[in-house]
């Protein structure tokens, strides 16, 4: 099969993939099983089958209980017909994980992203770490599909670039063909998406027994990330800016994060820097003790200090939190009382500090989401947590095999 590294993530459904995924969510089927479910005819079903078995995407596990006359054939995911990976690039880490065709997780390692951690390196890390977890699994690099990457943006996902993220420690990521540059060092072919959306995809593939077809997925940090699924597919705007809900405005003429943002952005009032910022802004003003409780200048505040104070139960660290957590809630009211998802699923660094962060959050988006209770979205943390955006990139190299 040839690879195009720039094709998108949303395909049109065939016969083939539905099938794979309805063997997928119980692990086994019988024809009889696929029939129903699947709309086919019995021949053509049967073709389709045949061929799946020929190509190997599926292997006979045996076969079921008769109801009176022959045993039917169970179907299942042939979970060596090929390998991915899935890879994360993250402002503070990243991450690296080996599948299977079924998702089994064989391999997953992590790293820190430091000053020293520039694209050359940084390829050339990925590039040892699955010579390692190949030799581990005794593989072959021709046994591998590709490698699947969701990275924070903005990105041109066609292109398959890096544009002009924020805060990376190490130089060298702006304008970055990273999946010519990771094909390269791998040799093996790179697609591209941004973290939210391979997050989202990894989670809905979590959740695939229940099926949810529209999504909402937020991440909270340095910055804000979001992505959204309708009818079973990520929606995808005429350009990539997973970090756009950052600049949804929630105070008119209020404070702004950085010097290109909106004036009263959430992101301002509901991210890591936001919080620091704020910190820093009281010590400076002298409203504050956390400069002479912890002997830090107020530019010395950081996240992790305000997390050492939130532990000792700090009155006024806690305070900041739940007003960081009021504003998050109605950003996620808007886009729920616009989008309608059914399941809503938060994660990042800010969402899983601190538990009240995340519950205060939910229900300010409760109190704000109209037409509450009669609509009701699920709010969860997801099944995958920080595992998600990898998972989901690999998965997103699993359907380019699938077509």
């Amino acid at each position: 099969m040839k690879y195009n590294r720039h094709m998108m993530t949303n395909y049109r459904t065939t016969p083939k993939n539905q099938i794979y995924h309805r063997i997928e969510i119980g692990g086994i089927a019988s024809k009889a099983e696929l029939l129903d479910s699947s709309g086919l005819t019995s021949s053509t079903l049967s073709r389709l089958l045949d061929e799946m078995l020929e190509q190997r995407l599926l292997t006979v596990s045996g076969r079921g209980q008769s109801s009176g006359g022959r045993k039917p054939i169970l179907y299942s995911l042939n979970a060596s017909y090929g390998y991915m990976f899935g890879l994360e690039i993250s402002r503070f880490y990243s991450a690296l994980g080996l599948f299977d065709m079924q998702m089994n997780p064989m391999s997953f390692t992590r790293w820190r992203m430091d000053e020293a951690m520039t694209p050359p390196v940084f390829a050339a890390h990925v590039a040892a770490t699955i010579r390692t977890l190949l030799k581990d699994h005794q593989l072959e690099a021709s046994q591998v599909l590709g490698i699947g990457i969701g990275a924070v943006g903005p990105l041109d996902r066609e292109a398959g670039r890096i544009l002009k993220p924020l805060h990376y420690p190490a130089p060298g990521w702006h304008d970055l063909p990273i999946c010519t540059l990771i094909g390269e060092h791998c040799g093996l072919p790179a697609y591209l998406d941004n973290g939210a959306n391979t997050a989202l995809l990894g989670e809905r593939w979590a959740m695939r027994r229940a099926q949810p077809q529209h999504m909402l997925y937020v991440h909270a940090g340095v910055g804000l990330r979001s992505a959204m699924m309708s009818h079973g597919q990520l929606v995808h705007g005429s350009i990539d800016r997973e970090g756009a809900i950052g600049q949804m405005i929630i105070q008119l003429g209020g404070p702004r994060l950085q010097e290109s943002g909106n004036y009263g952005a959430l992101e301002a009032f509901a991210s890591i820097q936001a919080l620091e910022k704020q910190a820093r802004l009281q010590a400076r003003m002298g409203r504050s003790h956390l400069t002479s409780a912890y002997l830090v200048g107020p530019d010395e505040i950081t996240f992790d200090l305000l997390m050492r104070a939130l532990a000792q139960e700090d009155a006024a660290v806690r305070e900041l939190f739940l007003q960081a957590a009021a504003c998050f809630g109605i950003g996620l009211a808007n886009l729920i009382n616009i989008f309608h998802p059914e399941q809503v699923i938060l994660g990042g660094t800010l969402v899983n500090a601190w538990e009240p962060f995340y519950t205060s959050s939910i229900e300010t988006a409760i109190h704000n989401t109209y037409h509450y209770p009669d609509y009701r979205p699920s709010f969860s943390k997801g099944e995958l947590r920080e595992d998600a955006v990898a998972t989901g990139a690999a998965l997103m190299v699993r359907e380019l095999a699938l077509h």
